[in-house]
């Protein structure tokens, strides 16, 4: 079997806009020459992509399957594509990095800036996601690089520690109760509305480390961004877990930021494959930013 990555791509339009005319538009095709390619992929994969009705297109479960997949190989072959364009002398191109919400991605803004001077036409595309995620896709190729709080395998990726911590604690409003405390002891928390991020590796720590069981524990919301988190804090939902620094809390913010007593932190790792293949882009970065971190003084 055959799929050519152009009708990969129509069909990733029309997933996306729902509309044959309207992506047809969009990929200056006609619609009934758009129409028969993905009727055409449809009987040389042997299974229903879309659903066609009056009120436009939605995706079968096979048709939700494939655009998962066909959205990582367009992305992969678009950065390889990338890579060989600009595989001359010159040193430009996209670096790819993925991380979780972390004040430590300072320190990749801070690289940035040094090559900038040099190397002014890199780019940098920062991909947000947890930890499971983030390794996924550097193995399918799809990261250069990743800053991850979880232990990693040293046998297949190498590993740089960050010499930032992220810090724990509580953000709400600032008429909240314990908004009068310098810092927030776990015991503070039993029976108070709380809202806790999503990703696993945080949620890990966290419940590991306040040390009570869920019957003390009343959960109102999860996040996986933490602005998403700071609204519902700022709306009186309840006490926000979350790391310090992410949240602007100064000026007129309705919001303050108070961390744990005794104070509960975690570190980062900046990761990429033993076996990966890098970019002359990637590469330049990876140079540069082994240079700062041995440089770094907290």
């Amino acid at each position: 079997m055959y799929v050519d990555i152009r009708v990969l791509r129509y069909f990733l339009a029309v997933a996306r806009e729902q509309s044959f005319s309207v992506a047809a538009e969009r990929l200056y095709l006609s619609q009934p020459t758009l129409s028969r390619q993905l009727k055409e992929l449809e009987d040389e994969l042997g299974k229903p992509l879309l659903n066609r009705s009056s009120k436009g297109v939605t995706l079968t479960e096979e048709g939700m399957i494939l655009r998962a997949r066909a959205e990582e190989i367009v992305a992969l072959i678009d950065k390889a594509e990338q890579e060989v364009r600009q595989s001359g002398e010159l040193i430009s191109g996209m670096v790819h990095i993925g991380s979780g919400e972390t004040y430590t991605l300072k320190l990749i803004a801070d690289t940035a800036k040094h090559l900038n001077a040099q190397y002014p036409e890199l780019q940098y595309n920062i991909y947000s996601a947890d930890g499971s995620d983030v390794i996924e896709k550097l193995d399918k190729g799809l990261l250069d690089f990743g800053i991850v709080f979880m232990n990693v395998d040293t046998s297949k990726y190498n590993v740089i520690e960050l010499p930032l911590k992220d810090r724990f604690g509580v953000l709400m409003r600032r008429d909240s109760p314990l908004a009068k405390k310098e810092s927030i002891a776990l015991s503070d928390l039993k029976g108070q509305p709380l809202i806790i991020p999503r990703q696993p590796n945080h949620n890990l720590l966290f419940l590991e480390s306040i040390g009570i069981d869920e019957q003390n524990v009343k959960i109102t919301a999860q996040y996986n961004l933490v602005f998403n988190g700071s609204v519902m804090a700022g709306e009186g939902m309840g006490y926000c877990i979350c790391i310090d620094r992410l949240i602007n809390v100064t000026g007129d913010s309705e919001l303050c930021f108070k961390p744990f007593s005794p104070p509960i932190e975690t570190s980062c790792s900046f990761i990429w494959k033993r076996s990966a293949v890098f970019s002359k882009a990637a590469e330049k970065f990876l140079e540069q930013f082994t240079e700062d971190m041995k440089a770094y003084k907290i």
